[in-house]
């Protein structure tokens, strides 16, 4: 109404506004950097044709099939934001190959093809993007189901869960992981502990303890089993109590403090320093049960570490983590160990960064975890100073 009558909005009229007001214009210019961003994200995916036929030598599936494997490993060391890039373009690539391959090496490109897709899904979700991400589980199924390979069609079902785990779903990773299943007398063993262990997530979403526990027991039940040489799904192997793991992670949903801190303290021992996002991921759980058993000072000294691990990788992952831990964190807010919890830092040339927002005496306000994009000036302008003299983040922080 105050634009309306004078066309200037009220901050520019001296008014305090609502800490969570944006303004329109802002609001679209958000829209436009999300629609070139998603369409950056899929271009990989979308190259039109027809393309120059060409030789397609069957040596190219080992060649890919073994950088594949290399990714995974990088992934563990660098995080999403360093790969995305590479492997969307080896994507491209065999995209392309497909196009003028026939038979057999056909079929092995569009399985490795399948885990390509796979690997940037599992990247753009790392990072944040659940768009970009839920695009190319898209692509991962068509491409399985492409392959005709029965094992990747329900390793492409497995990943469309683990989106909707991250959604909140539980209902929806339940569907998707229980079609993944259907005739699994066939599957590999490595597939069935990979459905049911995110059955297990979809379970505790919807606060099923008791068919958490089925599900990761009898998932344990097959490790052993596991006996494939495929180059993709292979967490099961590569990540020490894997299953429990999980079991932790549900446990912590569910709000059984002492038995989720029970796990994390047991299976934190054994992660390797290679997988340090990883271990990231598993603190910043930990220091939540903590928080959520009323030991805020215990989950802060974990946290830290958590932080540095987040400041390093830039794994979204990692900042929602943080995030249910500032929320856990929520009746220590004005105390001294939660005014310890915030980490600032600036926005500069790509890194990560933190944006605290203090606490105000004359107005409500929270402490917030935030990763801020490259060059990103208007998520750290500041506002005018409040009464209180605390300058607070701009709203759009």
């Amino acid at each position: 109404m105050l634009h309306h009558a004078l066309g200037r909005w009220p901050e520019d009229l001296g008014f305090t506004v609502p800490v969570d007001w944006i303004r329109p214009e802002a609001l679209q210019g958000d829209d436009d950097v999300n629609r070139r961003q998603f369409v950056s994200a899929t271009a990989a995916a979308l190259v039109t044709g027809p393309t120059a036929s060409q030789h397609v030598d069957p040596a190219l599936i080992d060649y890919f099939e073994q950088q594949l494997e290399g990714h995974y490993r990088a992934d563990m060391f660098l995080g999403p934001h360093d790969l995305i890039g590479t492997v969307s373009a080896q994507y491209q690539l065999i995209d392309k190959l497909v196009r003028s391959a026939k038979g057999e090496v056909r079929r092995g490109l569009l399985r490795a093809g399948a885990a390509y897709a796979a690997l940037v899904g599992w990247l753009y979700q790392d990072a944040g993007d659940l768009a970009a991400a839920t695009f190319w589980r898209g692509v991962t199924q068509e491409i399985a189901v492409r392959s005709r390979d029965p094992h990747l069609i329900g390793y492409s079902l497995v990943n469309q869960a683990h989106v909707r785990t991250d959604l909140g779903d539980g209902r929806g990773v339940i569907d998707l992981c229980e079609a993944a299943l259907d005739g699994t007398d066939g599957l590999f063993p490595k597939l069935r502990i990979m459905a049911m262990q995110q059955q297990a997530h979809g379970a505790s979403l919807i606060g099923d303890r008791s068919a958490v526990d089925q599900l990761i027991d009898t998932a344990a039940g097959l490790l052993t089993r596991v006996d494939d040489d495929l180059p993709w799904g292979n967490a099961c192997r590569r990540t020490p109590g894997y299953l429990e793991v999980q079991r932790a992670t549900c446990y912590g949903r569910l709000g059984l403090g002492r038995e989720a801190e029970a796990l994390w303290a047991q299976v934190l021992d054994d992660v390797p320093s290679t997988a340090r996002r990883d271990r990231g991921v598993y603190l910043a759980r930990r220091a939540t049960v903590a928080a959520a058993s009323r030991q805020p000072d215990h989950a802060v000294e974990i946290a830290r570490s958590a932080v540095e691990i987040a400041l390093e990788t830039r794994s979204a992952r990692m900042l929602r983590e943080l995030g249910s831990l500032e929320r856990a964190m929520g009746p220590w807010h004005d105390a001294p160990v939660g005014r310890d919890l915030a980490e600032p830092g600036a926005c500069d040339r790509g890194e990560l960064t933190w944006a605290y927002r203090k606490r105000c005496p004359t107005r409500r306000s929270r402490i917030i975890w935030q990763a801020c994009p490259a060059g990103s000036a208007q998520v750290m302008r500041s506002r005018e100073p409040t009464r209180s003299g605390i300058t607070l983040p701009s709203p759009r922080s």
